[in-house]
C-alpha cells in the first residue's frame, strides 16, 4: 500500500495536466498487489463504480464499518436496480485488494483505509461538481455565461490540439 503523501497530487506534464497520483494510477488500472494476487481496476466515470465511491463516501460506514449487507442496500439504491449478493462480494474484495478497505480482524466488516477515503471522495466530487455540470451545459441553453464560456474555450483548445497533432475528429 501507497502511503498518504503521494496521494491525490496534481503535477504539470508536456503542456497538458495531467492527475499523476500513483494511488489513483493504482486504483484506475489493474495491477497486481505486493502479494502477487491481481486487483481489478475501479475505471472512473463506470456507473457501478461511481456508485461505489458514493456509497463508501457514506458516513455511516465511517461510524459502522461496511458490511455486505449494508453494501448491498445502499448500492441497490444508489444504482436503482438490483445488485446482488455476488456483485457485493467481487467489490469488496476489489476495494480490499486495492488497498481501500481492510477486513476488521473476526469480524465480517471493513474500514476505509486513508486512500479509500481519498477514492471516494475525488470519485464523486470530481464526477459529481465537475462532469456532470459541463456536460449538462451542452443540453441546458441556461447554463451560466461562465460555464457555456469555460465550455467552449475548452472545446476549442481541444479542437486546436487535435489540429496540431493531426489527429481526426471522430464523425
Amino acid at each position: 500500500m501507497r502511503s498518504t503523501s503521494d496521494c491525490w497530487t496534481l503535477k504539470r506534464v508536456g503542456q497538458g495536466t495531467v492527475l499523476a497520483s500513483p494511488a489513483f494510477a493504482r486504483i484506475a488500472q489493474p495491477t497486481v498487489t505486493d502479494d502477487g494476487s491481481r486487483a481489478p481496476a475501479l475505471r472512473f466515470g463506470d456507473p457501478r463504480v461511481q456508485a461505489l465511491a458514493g456509497a463508501l463516501a457514506n458516513t455511516l460506514f465511517a461510524v459502522t464499518g461496511i458490511t455486505n449487507q449494508r453494501l448491498r442496500a445502499l448500492m441497490t439504491g444508489l444504482l436503482g436496480t438490483p445488485y446482488s449478493l455476488n456483485q457485493t462480494s467481487y467489490d469488496l474484495a476489489r476495494l480490499r485488494r486495492n488497498g481501500l478497505i481492510t477486513r476488521i480482524p473476526d469480524h465480517n466488516r471493513y474500514t476505509l483505509t486513508p486512500d479509500g477515503i481519498g477514492f471516494a471522495i475525488f470519485y464523486t466530487k470530481v464526477h459529481d461538481r465537475v462532469l456532470t455540470p459541463l456536460l449538462a451545459t451542452r443540453s441546458q441553453p441556461h447554463a451560466p455565461p461562465e460555464l457555456r464560456a469555460a465550455l467552449h474555450a475548452i472545446d476549442q483548445a481541444i479542437d486546436q490540439r487535435l489540429a496540431h497533432t493531426r489527429l481526426r475528429t471522430a464523425a
